[in-house]
């Protein structure tokens, strides 16, 4: 069973940065990768909707023989991977905004979070963010378009730049320190980000938490590959398969999948 895939999935391009930690921790893991980009971005949606995809998007990496599933995507663990650990018997992983780190090291007592409305509205996220921000100042923003942006291709856009500027104004009023990212697409925006936050301002995403996180539950379970063979990562995406590609390295080929 060690042999089997680490499967991973996401509403579409952006859990690609974390399929980039996995691999670059656990490079001999053989990878399957989700891109439900279709439907992206899930942070619009129900919570019936959410969990009904991240159920089919689960059921499609087990047909597949994965072994572990990543939940790549803010949105959906806050929402539904509770629902998928009942359902299914693997072990999940999933990804939340990374609040406590922030909250610990803030000097200002001020934290920015930048986020899906779906994250944001959580429960998980609420109940997180209550226990490690009393006493500082958070101020929530909702990433809207950002997600639909980097699904098709306009990282580097003046109308993504032109949106960042307006999200973070009012974080870089409240003199926050540090930024944390809310959703597995925007890693894809730190250069931007940079060029726009005070010096200053550190950002915070979670993927290399959820590699380390990965790890430690392949070694407790036994399911670590130990053969010394050329791991096989297979990419998926019902959207853009060249956009997806961009995102990665030459080497890797991403397939079109009806689904």
């Amino acid at each position: 069973m060690s042999e089997q895939s680490i499967g991973i999935f996401d509403s579409g391009v952006g859990g690609t940065s974390i399929w980039n930690e996995i691999h670059k921790l656990l490079p001999d893991e053989n990878t399957i990768y989700l891109a439900d980009s279709i439907n992206a971005p899930y942070g619009h949606k129900s919570k019936e909707e959410i969990i009904s995809l991240c159920k089919k998007n689960t059921e499609f990496l087990l047909k597949k023989g994965c072994k572990l599933i990543v939940v790549a995507c803010n949105t959906a663990t806050t929402n539904a991977i509770k629902i998928l650990r009942k359902n299914y018997n693997v072990p999940f992983i999933g990804i939340e905004p990374a609040i406590k780190p922030a909250a610990l090291k803030s000097i200002h007592k001020a934290i920015g979070i930048l986020a899906t409305k779906g994250t944001l509205s959580s429960e998980l996220f609420q109940k997180t963010s209550s226990i490690y921000t009393n006493g500082q100042r958070v101020i929530e923003q909702v990433g809207d378009g950002l997600v639909e942006l980097i699904e098709a291709g306009k990282i580097n856009s003046e109308e993504t730049k032109t949106l960042l500027k307006e999200y973070l104004q009012p974080m870089i009023n409240a003199n926050i320190d540090y930024l944390v990212l809310g959703c597995s697409h925007y890693p894809y925006l730190i250069p931007l980000l940079i060029e726009i936050l005070p010096k200053h301002v550190k950002i915070i995403d979670s993927g290399e938490a959820v590699a380390r996180q990965t790890k430690a539950i392949l070694e407790k379970y036994n399911l670590l590959n130990t053969q010394n063979t050329y791991s096989k990562n297979m990419l998926y995406t019902n959207g853009n398969p060249e956009i997806m590609a961009s995102l990665l390295d030459n080497n890797y080929k991403v397939e079109y999948l009806d689904f």
